[in-house]
């Protein structure tokens, strides 16, 4: 049960917008402080920041950083936990996706999809663990259903997430038993916004690929990461594949 006194503190990094805009709701409709962490989408950020605020004053904040520079990822972690002296949650939720086919993937591709996904992710995580250990917290990251079985002409992003779900466990054992760490894979959830033939292909073959037979939502990810986060103390170590089944299809 969340302490209304002191409310616990959660930090999501990539957060202004689309899942991670739902987690931190979610979490926020379960009394936690949100620390709302963006690149480059300020106003969705001060925006969202904003709506929480309303429904709940002084109880979300924003925080801008770079998850590729180990310089901003400290000092986003330093901040998040000054601003209210605790940190209970975090949500490694800020990634890059996009195709990098064989014949034309390069060095710069690598860096910024495992720096994303990978790197930055595991170094917040050991920034924060001190943090988390104090409040016997949790880690949540966002995995992929393609850390299992590699999407076709997305080879870099398939193993940064590989990575992801290695750390996951990773992380389980080296953080125990005061830190439980899991993790979330979403399937057909959002598309790109911007419109690939990945993502053309990919609504066309819905009905056929997915058990459920429809798109999951926004929500379904942030419900199950609250899950994990506040209704699961014996949990540690495990990654949910919220997918509408496509996992047992691929």
């Amino acid at each position: 049960m969340v302490n209304s006194t002191n409310p616990p503190v959660a930090l999501v990094p990539g957060a202004a917008q689309r899942l991670g805009a739902e987690i931190c709701r979610s979490l926020h409709g379960r009394g936690y402080r949100i620390v709302i962490h963006y690149r480059h989408s300020h106003t969705a950020a001060k925006d969202l920041r904003d709506e929480l605020n309303s429904l709940r004053e002084d109880s979300a904040v924003i925080l801008a950083g770079d998850m590729n520079s180990l310089t901003d990822v400290k000092d986003v972690a330093t901040k998040a936990i000054s601003q209210w002296q605790r940190l209970d949650v975090l949500i490694n939720n800020a990634s890059g996706f996009y195709p990098t086919p064989i014949a034309t993937a390069d060095d710069r591709d690598w860096d910024a999809l495992f720096n994303s996904n990978l790197k930055g992710p595991f170094f917040l995580s050991q920034t924060v663990a001190p943090a988390l250990k104090a409040s016997a917290g949790c880690i949540v990251n966002l995995v992929d259903i393609y850390a299992q079985k590699p999407l076709s002409g997305f080879p870099i992003y398939s193993m940064a997430k590989a990575g992801v779900a290695m750390m996951t466990q990773s992380l389980a054992l080296e953080l125990a038993p005061d830190v439980r760490v899991n993790g979330v894979s979403p399937g057909a959830i959002l598309w790109p916004e911007q419109e690939t033939d990945y993502s053309i292909k990919e609504k066309q073959d819905l009905k056929q690929r997915v058990p459920l037979q429809r798109q999951g939502e926004a929500r379904d990810i942030a419900q199950t990461v609250t899950f994990l986060v506040a209704d699961a103390p014996y949990i540690t170590g495990q990654i949910i594949a919220v997918d509408g089944g496509r996992s047992v299809c691929l």
